[in-house]
């Protein structure tokens, strides 16, 4: 089993039930590729983006909108 990214996939494979063995290899591929970095971006605090700032974007483009629309 080969557990791939979905930058790499040209096309998404159809759902199917995996049988245990399936299961607990993928469980240990995942596992695998989970590293130290991956973990670092959990520990530390995001100081995100500023709410006033969203509010500003999303009111110009209200505007914006409401000139093309008329």
């Amino acid at each position: 089993m080969r557990i791939m990214r979905p930058d790499d996939m040209s096309s998404f494979p159809q759902p199917r039930e995996l049988s245990p063995e399936e299961l607990k290899e993928a469980y240990a591929l995942s596992m695998g590729a989970f590293t130290a970095e991956d973990l670092q971006r959990f520990t530390e605090l995001d100081s995100g983006v500023p709410a006033l700032d969203v509010l500003r974007e999303a009111e110009e483009e209200m505007d914006k909108h409401d000139e093309q629309c008329g």
